[in-house]
C-alpha cells in the first residue's frame, strides 16, 4: 500500500521516516510545499489553496492513506480538506492530552506556530484536557523558518526552553513537525527538568490500524 505524507516543509519528513521504518512492506511517499512555507502565518483561505493540490497529487500517485504532517493545517482547515477527498486522511495536532496525563507539576509548555496556537481546534484540546493544567505557549514563531533554512539560533531556543522549565513546566510538547529535527537539542536544554514529546509513534499506530481496516 502507498502512504502519502505531506507537510509545509522538511518537518514532516521525520514522520515519513518513522512510517518507513515501521512499515517496511509499504511505500511511503513524502512531498512538501517548501516554496510557500512557513504555513504558521497564513489564512485559512491561503492554506486551503496551497494544500488541496498537494493532497490531490498524493492521490494521483496512488496513496490510499495520507498523513497531513502539519499541526497548523490539522488545527485549522483539516475538516475542509478531509471532506474534499475519499481516501483516509490523518492529521497531527499538539499532544495536549498526553502531556496533561504525564505532567506531575501541573504545568506544560506547547511549542507551536501562531496559527496553531490561535486555532479553535487547539482551544478545544486545551478546554477538554488542560482545564486543570497551566499551559505555557512560548514564542516559537520563527523556529520553522530557521529550521527549514538550516540557520537555527540555538541560543534563542535554549533561552525559550530554559524559561518554561524555570516556570515549572515538566512536559514540553513539540507542536510543529519542524521542531522534531531539533528535539535532541531541546531535550538537552531542559537539563532533565522536562520530558519532550512528539507524535510519530501515535501516527504510526493510527496508520497501522487504517492499513488493517483497508486490507
Amino acid at each position: 500500500m502507498k502512504i502519502g505524507v505531506f507537510d509545509s516543509g522538511v518537518g514532516g519528513k521525520s514522520v515519513a521516516d518513522a512510517l518507513s521504518n515501521a512499515l517496511a512492506d509499504h511505500e511511503v511517499i513524502f512531498i512538501n510545499d517548501s516554496e510557500n512555507m512557513p504555513y504558521g502565518d497564513k489564512t485559512d483561505e491561503e492554506l486551503e489553496r496551497l494544500v488541496t493540490p498537494k493532497i490531490q497529487l498524493l492521490i494521483d500517485k496512488g496513496c490510499q492513506i495520507i498523513v497531513v504532517a502539519c499541526n497548523t493545517v490539522s488545527c485549522t482547515i483539516f475538516p475542509k480538506i478531509r471532506s474534499k477527498f475519499t481516501v483516509e486522511i490523518v492529521g497531527i495536532v499538539p499532544m495536549v492530552k498526553p502531556a496533561c496525563n504525564l505532567t506531575k507539576s501541573g504545568k506544560i509548555a506547547v511549542c507551536a506556530t501562531p496559527r496553531t496556537l490561535s486555532s479553535p481546534r487547539y482551544e478545544e484540546l486545551k478546554n477538554e484536557f488542560a482545564s486543570k493544567v497551566e499551559v505555557f505557549e512560548p514564542d516559537c514563531s520563527n523556529w520553522a523558518r530557521m529550521i527549514e533554512s538550516s540557520q537555527v539560533n540555538y541560543k534563542q531556543i535554549r533561552e525559550t526552553i530554559d524559561s518554561v522549565c524555570r516556570d515549572g513546566a515538566d512536559v514540553v510538547v513539540l507542536g510543529c513537525t519542524h521542531y522534531h529535527w531539533i528535539r535532541e537539542e531541546i531535550l538537552k536544554y531542559t537539563k532533565g527538568r522536562a520530558q519532550v514529546i512528539q507524535p510519530e509513534s501515535a501516527i504510526v499506530d493510527r496508520v497501522k490500524t487504517l492499513i488493517e481496516q483497508l486490507a
